[in-house]
């Protein structure tokens, strides 16, 4: 009975959403951790400690994975609102998406190399500074391993959303629009969503950026799965 109702997607949805919820209390209490860390350790002791399979979690964990894809597109609302003004400097937008997509797949080739890591690896890593929602898909066109590049994209986006403001401004890169573009591209949704709780017009911009780098990565990883066959 009780594989029955693990197996069932209803539970892996509510442990998700409890998960995430109880991630968000402890914030409460130590402001440095952030709720997409806790979450996944927090889900993790119950199938551990529950001796629960993780092909039963993923029933329902597939689920809410797959509203990824509905959450990124309703980022266009602020988009939305603000359009005029974004109008005004599409041209600079634009650039900063393809110049921010062109140096994050650099970095992340420059990384892998530097450090030994594999083909298969490399094939895994490289689309990690775009979307999970779009990253993972490219991982597979690529040839690599999806579920890792799902966890290397959150874990961009989550070192992204908290160290990439400050490092900004150690850069001396102050100006909104500049670094609301900067975030976007390379922390995609995490850090959209976190500049949108401070400003819905930063979180719009932002937004932009990682959705112009969500349409250049692909364009750019042509040349790069071309030579990787």
């Amino acid at each position: 009975m009780s594989s029955e109702l693990f197996a069932d997607p209803m539970f892996g949805i509510l442990l998700t959403l409890t998960a995430y919820a109880s991630a968000v209390l402890i914030r409460r209490r130590w402001s440095w951790l952030h709720p997409l860390l806790s979450a996944p350790i927090l889900v993790y002791l119950v199938l551990q400690l529950g001796n629960i399979s993780f092909l039963d979690y993923r029933a329902g964990g597939n689920i809410v994975t797959f509203f990824l894809g509905p959450a990124t597109v309703a980022m266009a609302v602020p988009l939305y609102k603000h359009a005029m003004r974004l109008r005004r400097i599409l041209p600079a937008l634009l650039l900063g998406a393809l110049v921010g997509s062109a140096v994050g797949l650099l970095v992340n080739t420059l990384c892998v190399l530097l450090f030994g890591g594999t083909e298969t690896f490399l094939r895994t890593a490289l689309p990690k500074s775009v979307t999970a929602a779009v990253a993972v898909d490219l991982s597979g066109w690529l040839g690599g391993t999806p579920e890792l590049t799902a966890a290397l994209t959150v874990l961009t986006g989550l070192v992204g959303s908290i160290a990439g403001p400050p490092l900004l401004r150690l850069c001396g890169v102050r100006d909104n629009i500049a670094s609301s573009i900067a975030i976007g591209a390379a922390a995609h949704g995490i850090g959209s969503a976190k500049l949108l709780s401070e400003s819905e017009e930063r979180g719009g911009l932002s937004g932009f950026s990682m959705a112009a780098c969500a349409v250049f990565t692909p364009v750019l990883l042509l040349p790069v799965h071309a030579w990787l066959l």
